[in-house]
């Protein structure tokens, strides 16, 4: 397996929408001090486990961006950073207090997975299209240990794509537990097309 992908998927520390109550989305929420010490904590326990990267890849949005940083200077590492990593588009909804949601925007009996989200943002399709694109491009890269920092839903859609599964239809369907700081170690080896799902941390 010297052309494998050892590949770390996690989220990002809690982040002020989680204590203001809001949906997030693309709303560009940054961690709060809790959230911070997570992900340090997060950091840390790999640490301690011998864990290495060679490479830490991030959303551009506040709360994955800066959850990298902080894993990036525990191993002493740069970030880079690609939209492609960002969370689902939820447009209308991004930023807006959950109640208010409930009122302006009530959740259709039935929404198929090619509908935009309220009308103009992503369906599920899209995310899923998207999340595939990622791994590609991951992939692409070629073999190492790599942290790819980002967001439940994207990182659903994700490991989704990798096992072969359509996009949950008006959210039915398999759903993976990422919560603060939660992770998916994963491997690929290129030379027979093999993905192993080696853990599955849910995290806070």
């Amino acid at each position: 397996m010297t052309d494998a992908l050892l590949i770390h998927f996690m989220r990002h520390g809690r982040s002020r929408a989680d204590d203001e109550g809001v949906h997030e989305g693309r709303y560009d929420s940054p961690l709060t001090d809790v959230g911070r010490a997570q992900v340090k904590a997060r950091g840390e326990f790999w640490k301690e486990r011998g864990v290495q990267f060679d490479y830490i890849l991030a959303s551009t949005l506040l709360r994955a961006n800066e959850s990298a940083h902080i894993i990036g200077e525990l191993f002493g590492l740069p970030v880079e950073t690609d939209d492609v990593w960002m969370e689902m588009d939820n447009r209308p909804l991004a930023g807006m207090p959950k109640g208010e949601a409930k009122v302006r925007y009530p959740r259709p009996q039935f929404r198929g997975p090619y509908e935009p989200f309220h009308g103009v943002g992503e369906s599920d399709w899209e995310l899923h299209c998207r999340a595939v694109s990622a791994v590609e491009k991951l992939v692409r890269r070629g073999a190492g240990r790599y942290l790819v920092v980002s967001h439940g839903g994207l990182l659903n859609a994700v490991l989704r794509s990798i096992v072969g599964a359509q996009p949950p239809i008006n959210g039915h369907g398999i759903w993976f537990a990422f919560g603060d700081a939660g992770y998916a170690k994963c491997s690929y080896d290129p030379s027979g097309h093999d993905w192993t799902l080696r853990e599955l941390n849910p995290g806070d």
